[in-house]
């Protein structure tokens, strides 16, 4: 498994991020605990996470995906000190009114819930999930800051952040002589490519490592969805309300098209489409 510094940072992490958004519910403890073992063998050390998980959202399993990642750092002490681990913190965890966004009140809230369940004393990458257009940017920065200079968290990153937000939170963390973001998560696949227009030349030029989700496009870009056939029951894309955002995504015709050509083209070579897709990812 290769290296790669993340973007500017003297931090090493594996050019493979394991996303465990699935832990809690489409795969139980020991499913779950059976894939981080199969990727720890195959010599990846970075493991991504969010408070939220799993999908689907739901009051009742909120927080469960850390909880689980917790239980198996339990299990192999000395793992834990060898991976790479980042969170994720805006999503509504509760009914009650401060139990969500990029406040203060809920960031110092967040990471000590996170750091219980994932039984850790820090947090390798703390990111936000995405904007949080109701609160300043520079109290969110501040309150991030913070939580670096108190070693519960080692740096910090954003995801699903546009182009101008990533650069006037840049900016900002620049004029108040604070910590930057210095990772960015955005949805990225052969069939999605609006990274490459701004974000990507962007992130080159200020040395923002970048961790791209969906290289699979939520396992539609495997070739195993059929356009006669309804979304398989149980799958991404018939969990609830993400469900439906995964249907509006790549649940079309153009899209159908598309990974028909790609596997006309890749198969006769010997290639599956799912290893040409992440490939083509790494490869950006």
């Amino acid at each position: 498994m290769k290296l790669k510094k993340m973007g500017r940072t003297g931090l090493k992490v594996t050019e493979v991020c394991l996303g465990t958004m699935t832990f809690g519910h489409q795969c139980d403890q020991p499913t779950s605990f059976a894939i981080m073992d199969r990727a720890w063998a195959g010599g990846i050390n970075f493991i991504d996470t969010a408070d939220v998980y799993p999908l689907p959202v739901a009051m009742d399993t909120v927080g469960a995906t850390e909880t689980i990642i917790g239980n198996w750092f339990a299990a192999h002490p000395g793992r834990r000190h060898e991976t790479i681990l980042a969170s994720k913190c805006n999503a509504t965890m509760s009914d009650k009114p401060n139990d969500q966004g990029l406040s203060r009140r809920h960031i110092m809230d967040a990471i000590d819930a996170s750091l219980r369940r994932l039984q850790t004393d820090f947090i390798d990458l703390y990111q936000v999930h995405f904007y949080d257009a109701n609160t300043p940017l520079d109290e969110t920065l501040r309150a991030l800051d913070d939580l670096v200079r108190s070693g519960k968290v080692r740096y910090i990153g954003c995801s699903n952040y546009r182009g101008y937000q990533l650069a006037s939170a840049l900016h900002l963390s620049d004029k108040l002589n604070i910590v930057r973001y210095d990772c960015i998560q955005p949805r990225y696949n052969v069939l999605f490519r609006e990274f490459d227009n701004e974000l990507l030349p962007y992130c080159q030029q200020e040395g923002v490592g970048v961790i791209a989700f969906n290289p699979l496009a939520g396992g539609f870009l495997t070739g195993k969805h059929k356009r006669e056939a309804p979304p398989e029951a149980g799958g991404r894309f018939t969990l609830g309300a993400a469900g439906e955002r995964y249907r509006q995504r790549y649940w079309q015709e153009a899209q159908f098209d598309a990974v028909d050509r790609l596997k006309a083209f890749f198969e006769p070579r010997g290639k599956s489409l799912t290893q040409v897709s992440v490939a083509w990812v790494l490869a950006q």
